[in-house]
């Protein structure tokens, strides 16, 4: 309702009787007191009526510009307004993304810059991941650029844009900031791994709540029978064929690869000091006369040329270490197609186990978890779709294993008509090396690897087989290689099936000889009583850094699968280059040693027994007793008798007896003295 003012009388009426109170006798009051009603005159309509004492009026108001009359909703105040709808908020425009892109390398020279952090160089790394991860949400196509422009300003490497454009790993770091939490414990993991920006987040507490279907027997089925017959084993490692190797290239070059076209010494650039041997050498890895000639050798000296071995593990690393930028698909097709032809061909029908290394993908190290999704979930499906189809060509594989191999990182089971089932595990799934594993690393098993693994244990425990499993990079040893979380949930598992479904665990990746032993509780009491399980890394065929080549070959009871010896040999990579000159004989390889007879001699163990977890720990404990053990056989004997090998006295002594205790990263990292952990 609007109401109409009732004239201009009230008005006038209303002034001269206040103003005969004002004047009186020609002087000012000084009070003025004004009529009670409302001046109604001064707006000719209101929204309500101007006299009432319960409200103040509403006049209705116009804009003499717009001529628009504003509604009482505007300043009505039973009902104020909450939100103005109608008026313009201006944004900034919508910035391109090379604009992104130059704000952001802005933005985190600033925070590189800002003295508000102080020392505090983890909150700075940190603070930079936040605006890169910005930048791979909104102009992804930027991410490389950012990558080679932030290597650049940090001078980060010589060559950013081969190693972090777009046809390298910018597209790899673009994903990782995108989908990581780098405001949190992936970002503290990501700074602590690859910058060394902050300190390395401590090993989350575990909740095994309901992963496990079944709790652990008690008591334990009676263990299986040994039966006396002795099954042959080899177990090759890190074969890393270079195809590119170049006879006479500068085989001590002072950067990357050595044995190439392009090494060289810095002392003498354009003419080599050291011609590569055409058998390799030790900077170098493997040339086709090497690979060629260890699977020619293995038959004779393993005594298996009439009847070939009963099975064969690889266990990972079939390429190069080439530079990200010099690799492709088809580099990796090329080389798994000649090692696993040559290994059939050389080694007999016997079926090869193998399982992936980290410089088995392209890019090196990776593998992504299928958790991401779509694209990014199946991007190396490539890779596994094509192992498995080789694996399949060879007869290795069983049809049964083939659709989950491709579908889940190349990892399978194999069930042997024997009672032992092989595992095979993609442990670039717990590299540190792998960025994809900074997603959502706080979870220990982003990537379902773990989840298989129990699952599969479950079944053999439930149908009375045996298990071996087989990986690339070992769990634990002296924590360097891979991360704490997911490997401390891999002790956990192996604590729960074990001794009686897990009867081994064999790794590579070290191109040494190594060996960790996992107890009860999480290793909290380690003793002969509470060793449980054995994981053996195998020497490498690649003499690459300073060892010598070699390989083993391992005796098993064919009802226990335990291992009762394990021979190793190696050939000395030193002699190559004597080699050259002619072609009368090429290189040797040479019995090393039996671990029984190394290791052994004041250990009370019958024949048969097995060189189980509970006879290392013995060993363990013949060591401390007597450090030459550890300085004198063992030191030498990793390194594969290389004459490079540093000596190992001291602390060195002390942090090598740990790490073969260590069967997780975690446990290396909460016991060992750091720094002893390789021969190279």
């Amino acid at each position: 309702m609007v109401y109409f003012a009732s004239g201009l009388h009230q008005l006038v009426a209303g002034v001269i009787c206040c103003l005969f109170g004002v004047i009186v006798n020609g002087q000012s009051e000084s009070v003025f007191t004004v009529p009670g009603p409302f001046p109604t005159s001064l707006y000719s309509q209101y929204y309500n009526n101007p006299t009432a004492t319960t409200a103040q009026p509403q006049p209705v108001i116009s804009d003499p510009v717009t001529h628009e009359v504003f509604p009482l909703s505007l300043t009505d105040p039973d009902n104020i307004p909450q939100s103005d709808t109608a008026d313009p908020h201006p944004l900034p425009p919508t910035a391109s993304s090379s604009q992104i892109l130059r704000q952001a390398i802005t933005q985190i020279q600033s925070i590189a810059a800002n003295a508000a952090f102080g020392n505090n160089q983890c909150a700075r790394c940190q603070a930079s991941l936040e605006v890169a991860k910005f930048v791979a949400l909104s102009a992804p196509d930027q991410g490389p650029n950012l990558a080679v422009s932030l290597c650049e300003y940090f001078d980060y490497s010589s060559n950013c844009t081969a190693n972090y454009g777009p046809l390298a790993l910018g597209p790899i770091f673009t994903q990782v900031v995108a989908y990581a939490d780098v405001g949190g414990y992936d970002g503290q993991l990501l700074c602590s791994e690859f910058l060394g920006l902050c300190s390395v987040p401590p090993t989350l507490p575990l909740n095994l709540t309901g992963w496990f279907s079944k709790p652990k027997p008690n008591p334990l089925p009676p263990p299986r029978k040994p039966t006396g017959e002795r099954l042959k084993v080899l177990h090759i490692s890190d074969l890393h064929i270079d195809p590119r190797y170049a006879n006479s290239a500068e085989a001590n070059c002072t950067s990357g690869l050595c044995c190439r076209e392009n090494a060289y010494n810095s002392e003498s650039p354009h003419t080599p000091l050291l011609p590569a041997p055409r058998f390799g050498y030790f900077l170098c890895d493997a040339p086709y006369a090497l690979i060629a000639a260890v699977l020619e050798a293995i038959p004779p000296l393993t005594g298996s040329e009439a009847t070939g071995f009963n099975f064969t593990l690889f266990t990972g690393d079939m390429l190069a270490h080439d530079p990200e930028y010099q690799q492709s698909r088809a580099y990796n097709e090329y080389s798994e197609v000649v090692l696993f032809d040559l290994i059939k061909r050389m080694l007999g029908p016997g079926p090869v186990y193998v399982t992936l290394g980290n410089h088995d993908s392209y890019p090196t190290d990776l593998a992504a978890p299928l958790s991401m999704g779509g694209e990014l979930g199946q991007q190396f499906s490539w890779l596994y779709d094509h192992v498995t189809a080789l694996w399949e060509y060879q007869g290795w594989m069983p049809a049964a294993s083939v659709d989950y191999s491709r579908a889940h990182y190349a990892a399978y089971m194999v069930r042997r008509t024997d009672g032992l089932r092989i595992i095979s595990l993609n442990t670039n799934l717990w590299y540190r090396s792998n960025y994809f594993n900074y997603i959502n690393a706080s979870h220990p098993d982003t990537s379902g690897m773990m989840r298989f693994l129990t699952d599969e244990l479950q079944a053999a425990e439930d149908a009375g087989d045996r298990a071996w499993i087989i990986g690339h990079v070992p769990s634990g040893w002296d924590g360097t290689n891979s991360l704490y979380n997911p490997t401390d949930l891999f002790y956990q598992i192996v604590d729960r099936y074990t001794p009686h479904v897990i009867a081994n665990i064999f790794w590579g990746h070290m191109h040494e000889d190594e060996l960790s032993i996992f107890y009860t509780n999480n290793g909290t009491n380690m003793s002969a009583e509470t060793a449980q399980a054995v994981s053996w890394s195998g020497p490498s065929v690649t003499p690459l850094t300073n060892l010598n080549s070699g390989f083993r070959m391992y005796e098993i009871d064919s009802g226990t699968f335990e291992v009762l010896d394990a021979y190793t040999w190696k050939s000395p990579v030193d002699t190559y280059s004597q080699l050259d000159s002619q072609l009368e004989y090429g290189l040797t390889f040479e019995f090393e040693y039996s671990t029984r007879d190394a290791y052994g001699r004041n250990i009370p163990w019958g024949a048969n027994d097995p060189l189980n977890a509970t006879w290392w720990h013995l060993v363990t404990e013949q060591m401390e007793a007597n450090s030459s053990l550890v300085s004198d056989v063992w030191n030498n004997y990793q390194g594969k008798g290389s004459i490079f090998i540093p000596p190992c006295t001291g602390e060195c002594v002390t942090a090598r007896i740990c790490y073969i205790r260590s069967g997780s990263s975690s446990i290396a990292k909460q016991n060992c003295p750091a720094g002893y952990g390789s021969v190279q």
